[in-house]
């Protein structure tokens, strides 16, 4: 598709932003779609990121997603936010309008959600509790979505600052790091938020999700033994209402799954070698 200077234009800011797998998704979306736009990198210093939003207002493109590690500032930055986005703290979508508004969303945690419906639909959430390594904005989306949705939500984390803040704001149960033992004491489900691999492993037959999605097979994954959510399948999830949101049309329903555990394989690959 030719882009024209009537092209809609959204684009994923972070720090760093170049390993984004959005742009990649967005750009299939866009092309099956047949649509005049476009989506774009946009790796900002941390001191210039409050700067860098504020001048799109206006609607010179139509948004952003948000990733680390500028998901609580966005929100803060914002003029209006979703309930999704004021539940976690944090926001993962801008919408820039024409009268300069910047309106906040959240839907890390609606990917959390259809990932675990998708890839692990036998968890129902009634009385079972889920445990989160970490207490970041990924961690805070997650927490909100699985409490909202039934689940008692258990949160591990290493900055109890932090923590405590997301556990008043959820209901969620606090434990310290070194107390994720009895954290994990009946649970059915434990979820990386950290970057990177969290050294914590699931007991035999829980379910695991890895909100990371580097390379796919990520270490965390490959020691647990349970049903496996993939960073790769929440990113998908999460990426699609953004696409409608930006683009003013669903995704086109192709499969990105297997294009993108393809990508992140030749990547790893090329890393290695």
């Amino acid at each position: 598709m030719t882009i024209t200077g009537a092209a809609i234009v959204a684009g994923v800011v972070g720090a760093p932003v170049a390993h984004s797998l959005s742009p990649f998704l967005h750009g299939r979306w866009i092309a099956a779609a047949r649509l005049d736009a476009a989506y774009v990198p946009f790796a900002c210093p941390p001191e210039r990121f409050a700067a860098f939003v504020n001048g799109l207002r206006g609607g010179t493109i139509a948004g952003l997603n948000v990733t680390a590690p500028f998901k609580r500032a966005a929100l803060a930055l914002a003029d209006s936010a979703s309930a999704d986005a004021r539940a976690a703290g944090s926001a993962n979508l801008l919408l820039f309008h024409a009268d300069g508004r910047i309106e906040a969303r959240s839907t890390d945690g609606h990917g959390v959600l259809a990932a675990l419906a998708r890839r692990a639909p036998q968890l129902a959430p009634a009385h079972r509790a889920a445990v989160i390594l970490g207490a970041g904005g990924a961690a805070a989306a997650a927490a909100a979505a699985l409490a909202g949705a039934g689940w008692q939500v258990r949160l591990v984390a290493r900055t109890p600052d932090a923590a405590r803040a997301l556990a008043a704001t959820t209901g969620a149960a606090l434990h310290a790091w070194d107390d994720c033992p009895a954290a994990l004491a009946g649970a059915a489900l434990l979820i990386n938020a950290v970057p990177g691999d969290p050294g914590i492993t699931a007991p035999p037959g829980i379910a695991a999700l890895d909100m990371t999605y580097t390379g796919h097979e990520t270490p965390f994954l490959a020691r647990a033994t349970g049903p496996l959510v993939h960073g790769t399948d929440m990113l998908i999830a999460q990426a699609a209402p953004s696409f409608e949101a930006f683009y003013g049309v669903p995704p086109p329903p192709i499969d990105q799954r297997e294009a993108a555990i393809a990508l992140l394989r030749a990547r790893q690959a090329a890393g290695d070698g």
